[in-house]
């Protein structure tokens, strides 16, 4: 692989927002994600989404100390800033100056509009709130804390305000009838060191607090502690926790830190990974509004912009409803999931369901579309497939199975449906239903099926281990005789899989390893080694240039054919046990055990005749408007 490959899978960072010249302190998405607002120890400065520089809040109202916090009316039509010269001024989008709110006697640590628009709330040194109504009503001034008020965020709703201080506690202010935060908050111990941060979930059930005692703490809105996050010191920011924020979405938390990382986690608390590249401190983190990209403010005074790989499917989590199988649709509009609550559920690509299907009496193992998108078969513990079409109504249910069915997939033509069973028996059957034949050989569980290319020859994965009976077989379809047999790994089989141009096949196993095969010969070719456990799945892209597996180490790798490793996904927090790719390749659905289904961006799988011009295209906002960036740079990628 060419050394611009190795780099380019690697990458998360997208551009860099260069211009300031001392410490970047916040950082601000507008609610229609078009502008970025910076705050900075020199200036407030108001950048395109792209990174071009547009504008800088100064002139004769200029804020006369270092700006602390910066942030967008959730109209998108003003910007508020907060300064160490103890007063919050207001600007129009454009630029414009509006006006200065004073009654602050020490720095101005943080400001926040109300999601409701009816109020602008600044905290300060002075331990004081002060809560300026954008309806024309009197001000609300209060001793909040007996030391510094250093962060405040309003709940979703507006109805809650958060205070976090130097004292080491959280507040929430609960607002009365009458619009006002009642005096008497309920007060959280939250941290042996000072809270920097404090931050609501978007539904406004969990509050996140950052601290210097380096956490980072998930409370519920009565005060009782949800999670700390970070298991160990690895996992641990190692410095004060300055910034925290959760996705818009809602899948993931991010925290910044005086150790010069970013950390990403997910919903349930696990570390996703640490984002490294800053020199300094990072003081702020804030996520765009489509969750897409997360900036980053820091000492080093720098932004930077990263981006976000994976989108999740909002499928309701629990014990009972395990994602055993999941399967893009041949037009790629749609997601199939097969689950342990006993049904088929069809999903758009931005998460909506758009239908369930039920008929299934125990957990469903496998779900598959067939060629032309207009017929679903499952594969169920029920001892039975089904064949659905598309609207959810039951055509056949294909009964003979005496156990669990646990793979099912349609020949090329769509005419042929293949099952493999508990049984140790794969059926083949027409598309009405009837059994065409039953291929007997394998001595333990078939846990996959799959049609070569041309439909002349299937594949099976057997929980066999005895070398007497080889894991891995080929099948001729017209008459059902074994053709040949793949021996080579020292445990179970749990997926097979053929390359577009039936050249090669490719086995996950309970070995850790995926072995890639001629299928000509049955020689190995060559063996993917990285997982840390079991490899449930395996998946080629639909050019053949790329492979996906998928593990009970909670990740997702992503190979290209010669067996190197190109990319991890990280996200699941159980076992990732089904995998499939979009028909035009540019993204995998994973599934796993806890009933996740995440769709990875893979817009930087290209062949290396193509990676200079995605490289250019990544970087392209970072050529064009980074000044840093000299006129021979921005040539590279004319």
């Amino acid at each position: 692989m060419s050394s611009l490959q190795q780099a380019f899978y690697g990458v998360r960072e997208r551009n860099r927002l260069e211009g300031h010249n001392d410490t970047v302190n916040n950082v601000s998405f507008s609610p229609d994600g078009e502008l970025i607002a910076t705050a900075s120890s020199d200036n407030v400065k108001i950048w395109s989404k792209e990174g071009k520089e547009l504008y800088t809040l100064a002139g004769k109202h200029k804020h006369k100390d270092e700006i602390r916090s910066v942030t967008f009316s959730p109209d998108g039509k003003l910007i508020a800033t907060a300064s160490k010269d103890k007063t919050v001024k207001v600007w129009q989008r454009n630029g414009k100056y509006i006006q200065t709110l004073t009654g602050h006697t020490g720095w101005v640590w943080s400001v926040r509009f109300s999601p409701d628009l009816k109020s602008l709330a600044a905290s300060s040194e002075d331990g004081r709130v002060i809560i300026w109504s954008l309806e024309g009503k009197k001000p609300q001034i209060f001793k909040a804390h007996d030391k510094a008020v250093l962060s405040i965020s309003f709940s979703p709703d507006s109805k809650v305000l958060a205070t976090g201080s130097f004292d080491n506690t959280v507040k929430l202010w609960r607002r009365d009838r009458n619009g006002l935060y009642k005096r008497k908050p309920l007060t959280i111990q939250a941290h042996e060191d000072a809270v920097f941060s404090v931050s609501f979930s978007p539904k406004g059930k969990l509050i996140a607090t950052g601290s210097k005692d380096k956490t980072v703490k998930l409370w519920k809105m009565d005060g009782t502690r949800y999670q700390t996050l970070g298991n160990d010191d690895h996992e641990s920011h190692q410095s004060t926790v300055t910034s925290i924020t959760f996705s818009p979405d809602g899948q993931t938390l991010a925290s910044a830190s005086a150790d010069n990382t970013v950390k990403l986690w997910n919903r349930n608390g696990k570390l996703l990974e640490t984002l490294t590249g800053h020199e300094s401190t990072v003081w702020s983190v804030n996520f765009s509004p489509d969750s897409q990209t997360l900036a980053s403010a820091s000492a080093d005074n720098t932004v930077k912009l990263w981006s976000r790989y994976g989108n999740e499917l909002p499928i309701p989590t629990g014990e009972e409803n395990t994602v055993f199988s999941v399967s893009y649709s041949p037009d790629g509009q749609t997601i199939a999931t097969a689950s342990k609550n006993n049904t088929i559920q069809l999903w758009s690509l931005n998460g909506q369901l758009q239908r369930t299907l039920t008929g299934h009496t125990d957990w469903v193992w496998g779900v598959s579309f067939s060629p032309d998108g207009k017929t679903i078969a499952s594969a169920s513990a029920d001892k039975t497939a089904k064949l659905w079409n598309k609207n959810g109504k039951l055509l056949h249910t294909l009964s003979g199975h005496e156990k669990v069915v646990r793979s099912i997939t349609f020949s090329p033509d769509g005419k042929i449906i293949a099952t493999a069973s508990r049984d140790n028996t794969v059926k083949l059957w027409n598309q009405n239903g009837i059994l065409i034949r039953t291929l007997t050989g394998h001595t333990n569980w078939v846990n996959s099926v799959t049609f070569s290319p041309d439909g002349e020859t299937l594949a099976t994965a057997s929980a066999a281990t005895a070398s007497s009976d080889p894991t891995v077989k080929l099948w001729n379809v017209s008459d059902g005789k074994e053709l040949k047999s793949f021996d080579g790994h020292t445990d179970w089989v749990f997926s097979v899989r053929f390359s577009p141009d039936g050249k090669t096949l490719a086995s996950a196993s309970r070995d850790k390893t995926v072995k890639l095969w001629n299928v000509s010969d049955g020689e190995e070719l060559t063996s993917l080694d990285g997982h840390q456990n079991t490899v449930w799945s395996v998946v080629f892209s639909p050019d053949g240039e790329t492979i996906a597996t998928a593990s009970a180490d909670q990740t997702v790798k992503v190979w290209n054919r010669k067996g190197k490793q190109l990319q991890t996904f990280y996200g699941h927090d159980d076992g990732v046990v089904s995998l499939s790719f979009s028909p035009d390749g540019q993204t995998i659905a994973s599934s796993d055990s806890s009933a996740r289904v995440i769709i990875w961006n893979l817009d930087n799988i290209r062949h290396p005749d193509q990676l200079q011009s995605l490289a250019c295209d990544w970087l392209q906002d970072y050529l064009k408007h980074n000044t840093n960036v000299n006129k021979g740079e921005r040539r590279w990628c004319r």
